[in-house]
């Protein structure tokens, strides 16, 4: 069974969203906070019940009460931490949908990171790797990836309607972004050749191409 906490207000900004981890409040978000911690120095294989308990300032009892093992714990983990990150992109286009979507991109695909959310990426990189050979992550993570590629679409959908894009189909346009997202989330905490900033340019290039009104005419 999960642990009892409070949540975080679902419409706060990042550094809101981040708090939890930061500045837990409730035995649930307390758990979260020492696996958090604990993974980003150990690691997956590594991690153990007794090492997320050296990091947990209650009684490591609390844990076993809550959880089965390390697999449930790090499931709920998890989960909460792909709830945090999507609390993060602002589903509201406003009255400019085009800056919107440049700003959801500048923010998830950010040059320069700080540590905080380099520790992020790499534990869900740790966490995304279980999901070749197990399917409860394999279902969290396409849950996930299913939520992140609406909110691009849903984005492009808005300019189109507004006419600040060209009539183009949003799904598409949508996976195309979405993966390549996906290769710099996964590319970025294990290689240390940098070249986001080269890929966000071409990224804005092949948009300025497929969505602008005047653009390129490039089929999406």
């Amino acid at each position: 069974m999960d642990a009892d906490g409070n949540g975080t207000d679902p419409d706060d900004s990042e550094a809101r969203a981040h708090s939890a981890l930061d500045d837990p409040r409730g035995t649930r978000e307390e758990i979260m906070q020492a696996t958090y911690r604990a993974l980003c120095d150990h690691g997956y294989a590594d991690l153990t019940i007794q090492r997320i308990g050296d990091r947990f300032a209650k009684s490591k009892s609390l844990l076993y009460h809550h959880y089965d093992g390390k697999d449930e714990l790090l499931l709920d983990f998890l989960s909460f931490m792909l709830e945090e990150f999507e609390r993060t992109i602002d589903a509201d286009p406003g009255d400019d949908p085009a800056a919107h979507f440049e700003s959801m991109l500048d923010h998830v695909l950010a040059p320069d990171l700080p540590d905080d959310r380099r520790e992020f990426g790499a534990a869900m990189v740790e966490l995304r790797a279980q999901a070749a050979h197990d399917a409860r992550y394999r279902a969290e993570f396409t849950r996930h990836d299913r939520f992140f590629r609406d909110r691009i679409a849903r984005a492009v959908r808005a300019g189109v309607e507004r006419g600040a894009f060209r009539s183009v189909d949003p799904d598409r346009v949508a996976a195309f972004v979405f993966t390549v997202i996906g290769g710099v989330r996964t590319h970025r905490p294990t290689s240390d050749i940098d070249d986001v900033a080269v890929v966000r340019a071409e990224l804005g290039r092949y948009l300025d191409a497929v969505l602008s009104p005047d653009g390129g005419g490039i089929s999406p």
